[in-house]
């Protein structure tokens, strides 16, 4: 059922429900009218340089140069004193600080940016995301809205605007960065290698309330094909298949590798794609898809292509706790380079924490290690 946003979460999307992705993207920056700065200049003088609005806007050779464009731009809106606080260097070890959970947070928030700076904010969102993914992003926002409504001030401050937008390193110099939007249940994390290929993990996805109970918007369910693809898989396989991926009776409270800064699991339990047959291979990767097209489609294609680089026959899904709605459950898909984490058991299995992790690659580890690399033969 297709919800009706309300007017925290239509803020948030800044009205690109239904239109191109890449045509809000290139559209907002041609509205912006915005002119980068010399690519070659290393500097942080851009932190607090003023305004520049030219008549032309960058072309877009791949995705490193729309984020590019779309991160110049957000920076541009925002008076000095905001982009401060905004701004980080590349080797902060607030990079690598992230977390799913209500708590005070650096960077700058939607409630301090101006209407411009608002656009662009969600420009530079969508420049990381598909509309799916997107549209995902803002109504995690706007369920702020409905946790105040629940909860009448007995637990933590619940606001739609405290989502955080944070810039690591120089977006327009020829070094490496990154950015970052967070705030309770969304952490989205990129880095972009200065030969313009992009790391996307941790991406974190969750949700509380996972489905509306009461109130206007009763029945909207956030991370619905999280669960219910999964379940339907569960439920497809015979009782034989079905006894090997289910891992335990009871559901862990959480995913295992919470907001750790690298993600270790030991060998995977569970049932290995390579021992089933093609239809149920089909609806896990139905399942693996879907994670993967929250992203920018090249994010999405890039992930698909790796895991099957690494043999699609060594992926596994493993199950914890009860195997119909409404019960506490758990899964975990998790290949060679990557692992996928979804857990829903808290507020009476009405609370879920979703996550896609990069074994080599989380914080762009692995592209920068291998540019440096060549960069010093």
């Amino acid at each position: 059922m297709k919800e009706k946003m309300d007017s925290s979460e239509a803020r948030h999307a800044g009205g690109a429900t239904g239109i191109s992705r890449r045509a809000v993207i290139e559209g907002s920056l041609a509205a912006a009218s915005i002119t980068l700065c010399s690519p070659r200049s290393t500097s942080f003088g851009w932190l607090h340089a003023p305004v520049s609005r030219g008549t032309s806007t960058p072309q877009d050779p791949g995705l490193a140069s729309v984020m590019q464009g779309a991160a110049m731009a957000f920076v541009n809106s925002m008076p000095a004193e905001t982009r401060v606080k905004a701004a980080f260097s590349f080797e902060d070890e607030q990079r690598f600080d992230w977390h799913y959970i209500p708590r005070a947070r650096k960077g700058v928030p939607f409630k301090d940016l101006d209407q411009a700076g608002r656009q662009l904010a969600n420009v530079l969102l969508s420049s990381g995301l598909n509309q799916q993914g997107f549209a995902k992003a803002a109504t995690i926002m706007s369920l702020e809205n409905v946790l105040r409504e629940i909860e009448k001030g007995s637990g933590p401050v619940r606001d739609a605007e405290l989502y955080y937008f944070s810039l690591f390193g120089d977006p327009k110099g020829q070094g490496a960065w990154g950015w970052r939007v967070e705030g309770h249940h969304l952490s989205l994390n990129f880095t972009v290698a200065p030969d313009g290929r992009i790391a996307s993990t941790p991406s974190f996805f969750g949700s509380n309330p996972a489905e509306v109970r009461q109130g206007p918007r009763q029945g909207l369910r956030t991370l619905a094909g999280e669960e219910d693809l999964a379940r339907a898989f569960l439920k497809s396989l015979d009782s034989e298949q079905r006894a090997s991926a289910i891992i335990s009776e009871k559901a862990p409270s959480d995913i295992l590798t919470t907001n750790s800064r690298t993600a270790a699991l030991q060998t995977p339990p569970g049932i290995k794609a390579a021992k089933l047959g093609q239809r149920h291979q089909e609806m896990l990767m139905g399942v693996v898809s879907y994670f993967a097209n929250n992203m920018a489609p090249e994010i999405a294609a890039s992930r698909i292509a790796k895991l099957r680089g690494a043999g699609f026959g060594n992926i596994s899904f493993a199950w914890a706790g009860g195997p119909d709605r409404g019960q506490p459950h758990y899964y975990r898909i998790q290949g060679p380079t990557f692992l996928i984490e979804y857990d829903n058991t808290q507020n009476d299995a009405n609370h879920i924490h979703s996550v896609w992790r990069d074994f080599t690659g989380d914080f762009g580890a692995d592209l920068l290690g291998l540019h440096y690399k060549n960069a010093h033969r």
